[in-house]
């Protein structure tokens, strides 16, 4: 069929297809250890499928209610308050997404018009810079400052001007699995203070924090969480990222404008699955053990490719580690991740995917949600590179 050349103009011309995707799909192609997309390679609890399954059969088979089903906004806000002693209200302050991709994606096309300027540290989950740009926003990229991947707060306050609509933040941190302290908190909190800048809170790693730290969620900061939308992810608590099922919290004012676009987005999500959560939050230990879960993985694998050229960067939270490749090659990150899963097997992602701009640290991510046999195999591959 020939194309309508003048008929179809890209509104994101210099985006293609996600990295993760690109780099999962290389790997599968090339039968590699593939610790590239951020996905467990093991089942999620066979407790929770049965759940699930209980209410698929049960008839629980239509759409849920557009902000989610009561039972699981309720457990939500009690999850919430109990970990962080914030206080939202179930009807008109939380509602359930499709996934937190999808809830940053409506948080951003409620507020974000045409010119707004949206703060983004990147490196930076890949979804935030093309939302903004579908919106009309522009996209202000601050890089976060190595080797710990920290935000310098006088480089952000420089930045802010009346355009200023957003900030976006997400901690623990994909990629780089660093975390925002008590005392970033609260520069952030200042800074915002007395004007109409959103805060958008990335939080969905909340349980997989290591080294006995403390997630600083933004509902323990009273006078920024009224100003803030805060997404979260049981995919990722649950280990179970097929699901796409997620939430938002909001003060109701927020919320309302949330909802508007949530609606015309995805309505609502997975019904049985909503059900089969909400029972599952039911027993605290099916989240809050989960830090030591993973803790063991991430330590697991550390031990594994000490003896590698491989230099590691301190990963505090989230289920991915940085390695450092430089005194191995100097190819550009892309072309070593390629050519690491062409070569030698095994698949990872290069971080300057993260960035708008072309850079090159020589900085890899390896995802160790996977079991015990895939991390021994792919260290074995490290340790001989």
């Amino acid at each position: 069929m020939k194309p309508f050349p003048e008929m179809v103009k890209s509104k994101l011309p210099k985006t293609g297809t996600s990295v993760f995707a690109v780099m999962s799909k290389m790997a599968n192609d090339y039968n590699a250890v593939n610790l590239s997309q951020g996905f467990p390679d093991f089942e999620c609890s066979p407790a929770l499928i049965k759940l699930a399954s209980k209410y698929m059969h049960e008839g629980y088979n239509q759409y849920a209610p557009m902000e989610g089903i009561i039972k699981l906004r309720e457990a939500i806000v009690n999850k919430i308050e109990s970990l962080y002693s914030a206080s939202y209200k179930v009807d008109t302050e939380v509602t359930v997404t499709a996934g937190a991709t999808q809830g940053i994606y409506t948080a951003i096309s409620a507020f974000v018009k045409e010119e707004d300027e949206v703060i983004i540290f990147e490196p930076a989950y890949d979804s935030y810079v093309p939302a903004v740009k579908l919106n009309g926003g522009v996209p202000v990229c601050i890089p976060l400052k190595m080797p710990d991947y920290h935000i310098e707060w006088e480089e952000v306050r420089k930045m802010l001007n009346r355009r200023t609509k957003m900030i976006i933040i997400n901690t623990p941190h994909n990629p780089t699995g660093s975390i925002l302290t008590a005392n970033d908190m609260k520069q952030l909190e200042r800074m915002t203070k007395n004007t109409d800048i959103l805060i958008l809170s990335d939080e969905v790693y909340e349980h997989i924090i290591f080294d006995g730290l403390e997630h600083q969620s933004v509902c323990r900061f009273p006078s920024m969480a009224e100003r803030s939308l805060v997404l979260g992810s049981f995919g990722k608590t649950f280990h179970a990222t097929g699901w796409k099922t997620g939430y938002c919290l909001a003060p109701e004012n927020l919320m309302n404008e949330f909802r508007k676009v949530h609606q015309f987005i995805v309505f609502c999500s997975n019904t049985p699955v909503q059900h089969a959560i909400a029972d599952f939050l039911e027993e605290n230990s099916n989240y809050d053990r989960l830090a030591e879960f993973y803790q063991e993985k991430r330590d697991y694998f550390k031990k594994l490719i000490k003896g590698s050229r491989f230099k590691e960067i301190s990963s505090y939270g989230t289920y991915f580690q940085l390695l450092d490749y430089s005194s191995i090659t100097d190819e550009s990150e892309r072309d070593f991740a390629e050519r690491l899963i062409k070569e030698f097997g095994i698949g990872s992602v290069p971080v300057s995917s993260f960035y708008n701009k072309p850079v090159n640290n020589k900085i890899l991510r390896f995802c160790f949600a996977k079991t015990e046999e895939t991390l021994e195999k792919a260290a074995e591959i490290l340790c001989r590179i």
